[in-house]
């Protein structure tokens, strides 16, 4: 079974979630704050993290961005207490896949990880390899290289290039690639999308403020073209 850390310091709350995922057969890990959340990504190498924005010290968006600095594309869910569009739209640009705000519903959590999971154990496509301007894609092993250089992509950055690509030319709109890449029907903001668009294009665009290959259409959503 996949093995979840979960980064939080609220005693109750870290282990209540702990036992619900252990009974549910995941392998869980757990660290109070976040900078033995970060030793516990290098030891357990966590195939998801559930990360509390609010922590002692070293908060989630810190915690966040240090482990995608040092290489960890598995998906990563942040927890927030906060209602403000501006702390889930900042967790979003700095790499977080999804966020659930407290109080949740058990069910909720629950399926937007196994929608993560899901998402980053998919099956390779037909076409693992995909090449477009200096840009070079593997979507089996799931490594993107610019110019020669290697490219940090998360499992959902794969996810929704990939979609795009497989729509290559047709508009899609913000709806469906938050069905088809999120993995539900429902999802508050949008702006996640646009978040993770604006990701994609400032590490594979030549120019991310005018792009060639992944393209806005207004009022309608993204089209992806060569």
């Amino acid at each position: 079974m996949p093995t979840i850390l979960i980064v939080e310091d609220e005693y109750s709350m870290r282990v209540g979630l702990e036992d619900a995922f252990k009974h549910s057969g995941f392998d869980v890990v757990t660290a109070p704050d976040g900078e033995t959340g970060l030793i516990s990504v290098e030891e357990h190498k966590p195939d998801l993290i559930i990360l509390d924005v609010m922590l002692p010290g070293m908060d989630g968006f810190e915690v966040c961005k240090q482990v995608r600095i040092k290489g960890f594309l598995k998906p990563i869910l942040m927890l927030t207490a906060r209602s403000q569009e501006i702390d889930k739209v900042i967790g979003l640009e700095l790499g977080a896949d999804d966020y659930v705000t407290k109080p949740f519903n058990d069910r909720e959590l629950f399926a937007r990880v196994k929608a993560l999971l899901r998402r980053a154990s998919h099956n390779a496509p037909d076409s693992a390899l995909y090449r477009f301007g200096s840009v070079q894609l593997d979507f089996t092993h799931f490594t993107a290289q610019k110019d020669g250089q290697l490219l940090q992509l998360t499992s959902t950055e794969f996810s929704l290039l990939h979609y795009l690509i497989s729509r290559k030319g047709s508009v899609v709109s913000r709806e469906d690639l938050l069905n088809k890449v999120w993995g539900y029907e429902f999802y508050p903001q949008s702006r996640t999308v646009d978040n993770h668009i604006l990701r994609l294009r400032q590490k594979l665009e030549d120019n991310p403020n005018h792009p060639r290959h992944i393209l806005t259409m207004h009022g309608r959503g993204y089209r992806f073209v060569d």
